[in-house]
């Protein structure tokens, strides 16, 4: 990605969170960024169609995250023990990230953009099933691709209601947590 336009996400990202979307101008994303506002429009025509690429920065870093924390050693449930931990702790961490994401979802091309976006994401949580799959430790009839979709659509949604429609306390995020694993070991057919 061009280090402008990174500039950009970044700042943006910084100034929502700071100001939130409604009272953040596009001013204030240039000033943050270091460039001129003309630059901005290069990139985005407006301050709510740089959403996309919000997105995109957040299942990087998501990722990212999670193939730091993920240790090969552990067994599989520590493993997935791990990636709703990291995906709890970004939804906490970025909760106003993702309302503004999510504010954004009405528009028709951002939603055509959501696959891609989530497509390395999807990548990984397949290959970590099908290598599952392929040690017996999970039930052999899992469609890897089509489970990852499910499995990331499920810890990804309990992590946002606990904390974008909620402020959940520690308790109940905890519980959930568990919850979310327990499902995805009986789903998986993990014994």
């Amino acid at each position: 990605m061009d280090n402008k336009k990174t500039k950009i996400i970044h700042a943006a990202i910084d100034v929502f969170c700071e100001q939130g979307i409604e009272k953040a101008k596009v001013s204030d994303i240039v000033k943050k960024a270091g460039i001129a506002q003309g630059t901005f429009y290069i990139y985005f025509s407006s301050k709510l169609s740089i959403m996309p690429s919000i997105a995109q920065v957040m299942v990087e870093k998501m990722l990212v995250e999670i193939k730091k924390n993920v240790k090969e050693t552990d067994s599989f449930v520590e493993q997935l023990r791990t990636v709703i931990d990291v995906v709890f702790t970004i939804a906490k961490d970025y909760r106003e990230i993702f309302a503004m994401i999510y504010a954004g979802l009405a528009s028709t091309e951002f939603l055509q953009e959501w696959e891609t976006i989530y497509s390395p994401y999807y990548s990984w949580m397949s290959k970590f099933l099908g290598d599952a799959k392929t040690a017996g430790i999970i039930r052999e009839t899992i469609d890897p691709d089509q489970t990852a979709v499910l499995l990331i659509g499920l810890i990804e949604t309990v992590a946002e209601q606990t904390f974008l429609y909620s402020h959940g306390d520690k308790n109940m995020a905890d519980i959930k947590k568990k919850e979310v694993l327990e499902f995805a070991m009986h789903g998986l057919g993990i014994k």
